[in-house]
């Protein structure tokens, strides 16, 4: 598809920041959002876009960026946190569970609700792009509530793909593992990341998966399917 306009999400930095900085370098104008403003202006200068400091979890908010992008092809619902509390489920605090859904889950259902119809509307071709995580398809026994989290963000891109399936509307969902990022400084180049999922955007693929770890998801849902015990997942070597 052809992407002349861009709405990202978690813009300032990580995946946000490189998907904005390819999408820019394609021609694309950018409509940037961020909770953290400063930095959002920072890129939002460095490529000439549109920064709109945007709290995802606010439905209000993401309905007055979906506003300030009209026209819009290509909608990047990117924004996500880890949380403070990254153990088992039973130590993670109930504010901690309840912020990291209020971001990771309820910035893509509001972009969702705030996007969709817009994009429907239109009748031109347009795109979702919704950034999961590898911890979304498979299970550690640790992580806080980013992971669980991240397996409901699974189910909600899955949801849209279907309902939408027949309308001018794609969805991508991106899955990487470990990235750079404001939340790791370890992992792999966000860049790197970037590239693949525009990829995936430009050729109606849905799932972005690290190729190493794919096996692992097969096994997940076999040991799920037949009611074996849950392992620790690992890569393919």
């Amino acid at each position: 598809m052809d992407i002349t306009s861009a709405v990202v999400t978690g813009a300032a930095s990580g995946i946000g920041r490189a998907l904005a900085g390819r999408l820019r370098a394609a021609g694309a104008r950018l409509v940037l959002a961020d909770l953290d403003a400063a930095g959002l202006a920072s890129v939002a200068a460095e490529l000439d876009g549109q920064a709109v400091p945007t709290d995802v979890s606010d439905a209000g908010a993401m309905d007055a960026l979906a506003a300030a992008a009209p026209g819009v092809d290509l909608v990047c619902l990117n924004a996500g946190i880890v949380g403070k509390d990254v153990g088992v489920p039973w130590e993670v605090g109930a504010a901690d569970w309840d912020h990291v859904f209020a971001v990771n889950v309820g910035g893509v259902v509001n972009g969702l609700r705030a996007f969709v119809p817009r994009l429907l509307e239109s009748g031109r071709p347009g795109h979702i792009l919704i950034t999961a995580s590898l911890a979304g398809l498979v299970t550690f026994p640790a992580g806080g509530a980013y992971a669980p989290s991240k397996h409901a963000v699974v189910a909600i891109a899955e949801q849209a793909a279907q309902a939408l399936a027949g309308t001018p509307i794609g969805v991508t969902l991106l899955c990487p593992a470990l990235v750079r990022s404001g939340m790791s400084p370890e992992g792999e180049d966000p860049a790197d990341i970037a590239d693949n999922a525009l990829a995936a955007v430009r050729a109606g693929a849905f799932t972005v998966v690290p190729d190493v770890w794919s096996g692992e998801i097969v096994r997940r849902a076999q040991r799920l399917a037949t009611g074996a015990q849950p392992e620790l997942p690992t890569p393919a070597p």
